[in-house]
């Protein structure tokens, strides 16, 4: 396993990685996620790609691959798995891994969407280990409940009739056989699509897990599925999963089943980076993050939080404007706009501390069309600004836009801060 952090730089130059601090991978393992970024960045996905990694030349160094804004576990090959980290202001590793799987609980896709990022030996194992065990523990959870037995069609050639006859298969079967009958049935048991989908899961993750505790827990788990037949036809048994009132258990496995198993991914791609990739968008991280904990935090009160709000158009009905977060007071009208940036900024006004132009043009918009005076940018903290600091632009024509920090270590710190500093 290979650890990285976002935007820093893969050479295969043993020298390069001790001179300039660039992560080392070996010759074969650089060429083949070389041809992996190439093949990715000519198909339909190229413009993905510019968020995903970039292949540049160094001088003296040679060819090099740079880590962008996509996190979380990349398989390069059998021998090579890559661990793309966010960068965190003041973290180690151990409090890295511990932050962003806190983050990644907020994430509206993310299956499993209760656990204790603490108690889950995060600084020793690599994410990829951690999602395995976040599996287990969904799996545990639902075993300890009960497992769930349906009515199922079962298609047998059997010496007694039972239920109704398939007339190809008894042709194809039991011309020269009169004496047997190929026939459809229902049979009520544990053997239903979703445990099938589910034992199979843990089968395909003991061969894959490095983790001799992770291995000791799904071989214990299988023992709960003997009764079951593992899925030969993965994606036939997930047309035929139902979530009901009374499998509602089985949600969040499922999803986990269905990553592991079709190799799914938590991006946009579809492509070949799919495949072999459990990556995530960290400005959408960063973004669900703050505003389902601004959500929480404001439960209850005169506030309402919209997330990603579609109320206003540039122009009738083109162009819809999505502000990340929409905060409304019910009895005095007041109104904010929230928008999250996960980019780093610099300690330089002159060049107005690295904030895009186009970045404030749209600040300006959410100003003009919710016809507010109180729009705030929230970036993550880096030296040498800290949760205090703000950076405030006023236009010619009244509009206020507010520049503020978040330590993504102390996410929910940092928002009582403002909710207080704000009178909200």
């Amino acid at each position: 396993m290979v650890e990285i952090k976002e935007y820093e730089t893969i050479t295969c130059d043993k020298e390069a990685s001790k001179q300039f601090g660039y992560t080392y991978v070996d010759k074969t393992t650089f060429a083949q996620l070389e041809q992996l970024v190439l093949t990715f960045n000519d198909g339909e996905e190229a413009d993905d790609a510019i968020d995903f990694l970039s292949i540049s030349s160094k001088r003296n160094v040679g060819k090099v691959i740079r880590t962008k804004n996509y996190v979380g576990v990349l398989q390069v090959n059998d021998r090579v798995q890559l661990e793309i980290l966010p960068k965190i202001h003041g973290s180690t590793t151990t409090d890295t891994r511990k932050t962003f799987l806190k983050m990644l609980k907020m994430l509206k896709d993310f299956p499993s969407k209760s656990f204790n990022e603490t108690n889950l030996d995060t600084g020793k194992l690599p994410i990829f280990e951690v999602f395995i065990r976040l599996f287990i523990r969904d799996v545990q959870y639902l075993v300890k409940c009960g497992l769930k037995s349906a009515y199922y069609e079962v298609s047998d050639n059997l010496h007694v009739f039972k239920g109704k006859m398939n007339f190809s298969q008894q042709m194809r079967h039991n011309l020269v056989h009169k004496e047997r009958f190929y026939v459809q049935y229902d049979e009520f048991g544990l053997d239903r699509p979703e445990n099938r989908l589910i034992k199979a899961t843990l089968e395909y993750l003991t061969k894959q897990s490095t983790s001799s505790e992770n291995i000791k827990e799904l071989r214990k788990l299988l023992m709960h599925f003997e009764m079951v037949q593992s899925s030969v036809a993965i994606d036939k048994d997930f047309t035929q999963v139902k979530i009901d009132r009374n499998s509602k258990d089985y949600e969040g496995v499922l999803k986990w089943s269905k990553i592991f198993l079709k190799k799914m991914s938590f991006t946009t791609f579809s492509g070949k980076i799919a495949a072999q990739s459990l990556l995530f968008p960290m400005d959408k991280v960063f973004e669900s993050y703050v505003g389902k904990t601004l959500s929480q935090m404001l439960a209850g009160t005169a506030w309402t939080v919209g997330l990603q709000d579609r109320k206003y158009y540039l122009f009738e009905q083109q162009f819809a404007m999505r502000p990340d977060i929409v905060l409304r007071n019910g009895e005095t009208g007041r109104l904010i706009v929230l928008d999250t940036k996960w980019k780093v900024l610099l300690n330089d006004s002159r060049k107005n501390y690295g904030i895009s132009q186009v970045d404030m043009y749209q600040m300006y918009a959410y100003a003009k069309k919710y016809q507010t005076d109180e729009i705030v940018v929230i970036y993550p903290k880096v030296e040498p600004f800290s949760e205090d600091s703000e950076i405030r632009f006023m236009s010619d024509d009244g509009v206020k836009v507010s520049v503020w920090f978040i330590d993504c270590q102390h996410v929910e710190e940092n928002l009582a801060v403002y909710i207080k500093k704000n009178n909200m």
